[in-house]
C-alpha cells in the first residue's frame, strides 16, 4: 500500500469531467499534491452534479468522459507521480429516473423473479413495492400509456411483460394496468408512512442496496475494483458506511478485495468515539480532526456572550432540548415507514409500545449508532438514556435491549443500528444545526455545537494519539458536505474574540432589519459577516435552504411562500437599510481572519493524518454549504500565482489569498518529498507574556511548526512581546518564507513578523 502525503478533492460533473480532471493534474503535482481524489465516477443519474446518485455501477459515468475518459485521467496521475482516489458509494442507489437503473428497472418490471430482487433491501412481505412520486392519490388519474410503459407527470415506468401481452389481446385503462403492476405509484405522504424499501435518510429516489450479500458486494463494486486491482485507482473513500447492515464486515470485504489500496471511511466520530478496532481501514475521511483544528482557535471567553446574545435574541440555548425535539420529529413525522419496520420486529410487547421503544432509543444515541456485538457501550447507554425519559416504556425497552442483544446480527439489531445514523444525521446535522445558531461555526458535520472548542492541551493530546493509532487517516477542514468552508469558519472563530462588539451589533442590526425567525436571524447575521463579500443570490439561496432545513417556518414539502419571499428579500434589504457597516465590521476583523486561515491550515497540512484539499480552497474560499461549495475554480489563476512564486514572489498577506497558497504549497511539497520529517508528534510550549497564543509542535527533531492563535487578544496585548520558542541546536530555515534561523531560544517577534506561521527545517547533511 501507498499511502498519499495528501489528497485534493475534485468535484467531477457533467461540466468538469475526467478530461477536466486530467488537465489540472500537473498543477496538482506542482502545488505538492500526494494523489488526486475525486467525487463518484460511476454511472448517474442524468445531469447530476455529485455523483451520489449512482445508476449503474458496472459502468464509468458517459457525461463525465466514460471509460475512456477516466482511463486518460488515471493514466496521467500515475505519468505525474500522483496516487487516484475514489469515492464510493455503496450503501445505495438513485431510482430516480427507472430507466437509467438497469436494476431497478428489473425489479419494477419483474418484480421478485427479477434477478435484482434482493439486490435492493426491500420488504417483498408487503406486496407491491411502493413508488411515491404522485401529489395525491388522485393523481392516478393522470397516467397514460406509452408503448410499454406507464407514464406520469414526466415519470416513466416499464410495464411488465405479462401486461403487455394482455394490451395486445384487449384495452386496458391505464389505471388497470398500474394496478397489475409489480409497483404501485404513491403520493409522499403515504410513502413516508408506508414505503417499504430502505432508502438513503428521508430521499425515497434513493433505494439502499443489500451489499452485505457477496453476490450484491461482487456486483456493485466488480468495475472499481478492476481499477484497484490494476493499480490505477490506489485508494477508496468509502460514503456513509453507518447505512451498511455490517459495516465492520463491509470493511473487512472491500480489504479482503482491495489489500494493497488506501480505504478511509466517512465514519463521523463524536468526541471520544473511536473506529473499532477491527476495521481493516487507515481511518476515517477527517471531520474529528476538523472539529479539533476549529475549535483550538475560539476564545472561550465568548461563550458566555454569545449564550446571552441568543437569549436576547429568542434562539434557544437549551441544546440538548432542541436536539430532542428535532429527532423526536424526524422519528415521528419523517422516517415513519423505518421506524414502524424495526418495531414490528420487536416481540413480546404491543405495537404502540414497540414503535415508542424504537424510536425513544434511536433520539437517545449520543454517537450515529452502535456496533454489536464488538462495541457495546453505546447501545447500552441509549437504551439507559430511553429508560430514564420514558419509565413508562421499561417492559418495551427491555425487550428490545434483551432481542437485540441475544441476536446482535439479527433483523431487529441490523435495522435499529442502521436507523438510529440517520435519526442523528436528519435530526441534529440537518435540523438542529439550524436551531441552535448560538454560534454557528461549530455546527459542523462532525462538530458539538454545545462544546466551545478546545483547550491546547486537549488539541496536542488528540493530535499525538492520531499519530500514535491512525496515522495514515485522513483530516480536513473543508469537505462537499461542511456546513461552511474553512476560511467562513476561521473569520467565525473571530468572533468569539470580539463576542461583545458582535452582540451589541447584531442586536442593533436586527432591530432595524432582522428576519422573523430568531434562528435564522442570527445564523443570517453570523453567515453574512463570515462569508462577506457575498451576493445577493449566493446569501439568499442559503438562507432558504438554512431555513427550509430547520422546520420551523417552512419545510421543503411544505413551504411558507410568503415568508420564504422575505427571506430570499434580505440580502438586498440588509444592503439598502444598513449600508457600509456590515463591510466595515468585516474589515476590521478580516485579519484575524486571515491569521486563523493560514495557522488551521498550516496545522492541518502538518499534523498527523493525511491532509485533503478541498478544491479552490488553497485560495481564500468563504463557500457555504452546498451546492454553493460546488462552484467552478479558477486553475488558471492559481498557476500564474504558482509560477511567481517559483520567480520569488513573497506575497503580502491580503485580500488576494496568494499567502495561503504559499503556505499549502510549502507545506504539500515539504511533506510529498520527505516524509521522514513527518513521522511523529511531540507539543512545544513557548515562554513570555503571549505563550497560550502559540500553537506549536515538533514532528520530529528536525521540523517544527508554529501558528498563531487568538490573534485579536494577542495584538490588543501588544503582540508576542519577549515570548520566545526553544529549538534544537543547529540551523533552521521557515520552507515557508526562506529565512534562516538559528537553534535555541528563538523570539516569535521576529519569526513571525511577516506572516501569522511557520515551518521551520533544521539543515543537515
Amino acid at each position: 500500500m501507498t499511502v498519499p502525503s495528501s489528497t485534493y478533492r475534485l468535484q467531477l460533473r457533467p461540466e468538469f469531467g475526467f478530461e477536466d480532471a486530467r488537465a489540472v493534474v500537473g498543477y496538482l503535482r506542482d502545488l505538492g499534491i500526494g494523489a488526486v481524489y475525486v467525487s463518484p465516477v460511476l454511472e448517474a443519474t442524468p445531469g447530476s452534479t455529485h455523483g451520489y446518485d449512482v445508476t449503474d455501477p458496472t459502468r464509468m459515468r458517459d457525461e463525465l468522459g466514460g471509460e475512456e475518459g477516466f482511463r486518460s485521467l488515471a493514466a496521467a496521475a500515475r505519468e505525474a507521480g500522483l496516487g487516484l482516489v475514489v469515492d464510493i458509494v455503496p450503501n445505495h442507489m438513485s431510482v430516480e429516473v427507472p430507466a437509467a437503473n438497469p436494476w431497478w428497472h428489473s425489479v419494477l418490471r419483474e418484480g421478485q423473479a427479477s434477478a435484482y430482487a434482493h439486490h435492493f433491501d426491500i420488504d417483498w412481505s408487503r406486496g407491491r413495492v411502493l413508488v411515491p412520486v404522485l401529489g395525491s392519490a388522485d393523481d392516478l388519474a393522470e397516467l397514460t400509456i406509452e408503448g410499454d410503459e406507464l407514464v406520469y407527470a414526466g415519470h416513466r415506468f416499464p410495464i411488465n411483460p405479462q401486461t403487455v401481452l394482455e394490451l395486445v389481446e384487449r384495452t386496458l385503462t391505464p389505471r388497470e394496468v398500474h394496478d397489475r403492476q409489480h409497483y404501485e405509484l404513491v403520493d409522499w405522504r403515504r410513502g413516508n408512512t408506508e414505503l417499504n424499501y430502505r432508502r438513503f435518510f428521508d430521499i425515497t429516489t434513493l433505494a439502499a442496496v443489500a451489499v452485505e450479500h457477496p453476490e450484491v458486494f461482487d456486483d456493485t463494486h466488480r468495475e472499481i475494483l478492476t481499477w484497484v486491482n490494476a493499480e490505477e485507482v490506489t485508494g477508496l473513500r468509502v460514503d456513509h458506511p453507518d447505512g451498511l447492515a455490517d459495516p465492520g464486515a463491509y470493511a473487512r470485504s472491500l480489504r479482503e478485495a482491495a489489500p494493497n489500496a488506501w480505504i478511509v471511511i466517512e465514519k463521523i466520530l463524536h468526541p471520544g468515539e473511536q473506529l473499532p478496532a477491527s476495521w481493516p481501514v487507515e481511518g476515517t475521511t477527517g471531520y474529528d480532526a476538523m472539529r479539533e483544528l476549529s475549535g483550538v482557535l475560539l476564545d472561550p471567553a465568548g461563550e458566555a456572550t454569545f449564550t446571552k446574545l441568543a437569549e436576547r435574541l429568542g434562539v434557544r440555548t437549551d441544546y440538548a432540548a432542541v436536539e430532542e425535539e428535532a429527532r423526536r420529529l424526524v422519528t415521528d413525522k419523517i422516517l415513519v415507514a423505518e421506524v414502524r419496520r424495526i418495531a414490528a420486529l420487536v416481540t413480546g410487547v404491543d405495537a404502540e409500545s414497540a414503535r415508542a421503544a424504537v424510536a425513544e432509543t434511536m433520539i437517545a444515541f449520543g454517537v450515529y449508532r452502535a456496533y454489536l456485538p464488538e462495541v457495546d457501550t453505546t447501545w447500552s447507554d441509549a437504551i439507559d438514556r430511553a429508560r430514564s425519559r420514558r419509565p413508562d416504556l421499561d417492559a418495551a425497552l427491555t425487550a428490545l435491549d434483551e432481542q437485540v442483544r441475544a441476536d446482535p446480527a439479527g433483523e431487529l439489531a441490523t435495522r435499529i443500528q442502521q436507523t438510529s445514523g440517520m435519526v442523528v444525521a436528519k435530526g441534529t446535522e440537518d435540523t438542529t444545526f439550524y436551531r441552535f445558531t448560538r454560534f454557528a461555526a461549530l455546527n459542523e458535520v462532525g462538530g458539538s455545537p454545545d462544546v466551545w472548542g478546545l483547550s491546547l492541551d486537549e488539541f496536542h493530546r488528540l493530535a499525538a494519539a492520531r499519530s500514535a493509532d491512525r496515522p495514515a487517516t485522513m483530516t480536513a477542514l473543508t469537505t462537499h458536505d461542511t456546513k461552511r468552508s474553512e476560511d467562513t469558519r476561521a473569520r467565525m472563530a473571530v468572533l468569539s474574540e470580539v463576542a461583545h462588539e458582535f452582540a451589541d451589533t447584531v442586536a442593533s442590526w436586527t432591530e432595524r432589519c432582522g428576519i422573523d425567525d430568531p434562528s435564522l436571524n442570527l445564523l443570517a447575521w453570523q453567515t453574512l459577516v463570515g462569508a462577506c463579500p457575498i451576493s445577493d443570490e449566493r446569501l439568499g439561496d442559503y438562507l432558504l435552504k438554512a431555513a427550509r432545513e430547520s422546520k420551523l417556518r417552512t419545510t421543503w414539502t411544505e413551504p411558507d411562500e410568503e415568508f420564504e419571499k422575505s427571506v430570499a428579500a434580505w440580502p438586498s434589504r440588509v444592503r439598502d437599510e444598513l449600508g457600509d457597516e456590515v463591510e466595515d465590521f468585516v474589515h476590521r476583523i478580516e485579519a484575524a481572519g486571515w491569521s486563523n486561515s493560514l495557522t488551521q491550515k498550516l496545522v492541518q497540512l502538518t499534523a498527523p493524518g493525511v491532509p485533503d484539499v478541498y478544491q479552490g480552497t488553497e485560495l481564500w474560499d468563504f463557500s457555504l454549504v452546498d451546492p454553493d461549495n460546488r462552484r467552478p475554480v479558477d486553475y488558471g489563476l492559481r498557476r500564474e500565482m504558482l509560477a511567481r512564486f517559483d520567480e520569488g514572489l513573497m506575497p503580502d498577506l491580503d485580500l488576494s489569498g496568494a499567502t495561503k497558497l504559499l503556505v499549502v504549497q510549502r507545506a504539500l511539497t515539504l511533506r510529498r518529498d520527505r516524509p521522514e520529517l513527518f513521522e511523529g508528534y511531540r507539543p512545544l510550549a513557548a515562554e513570555g507574556p503571549a505563550a497560550d497564543h502559540a500553537l506549536a509542535y515538533a514532528r520530529s527533531e528536525d521540523l517544527v511548526v508554529i501558528g498563531t492563535r487568538l490573534p485579536v487578544g494577542l495584538e490588543a496585548a501588544g503582540g508576542w512581546g519577549d515570548t520566545t520558542l526553544t529549538l534544537t541546536d543547529g540551523e533552521w530555515t521557515d520552507v515557508i518564507t526562506g529565512t534562516d534561523v538559528s537553534g535555541g531560544q528563538i523570539s516569535l517577534s521576529a519569526l513571525l513578523a511577516r506572516y501569522p506561521v511557520a515551518l521551520l527545517r533544521r539543515l543537515g547533511d
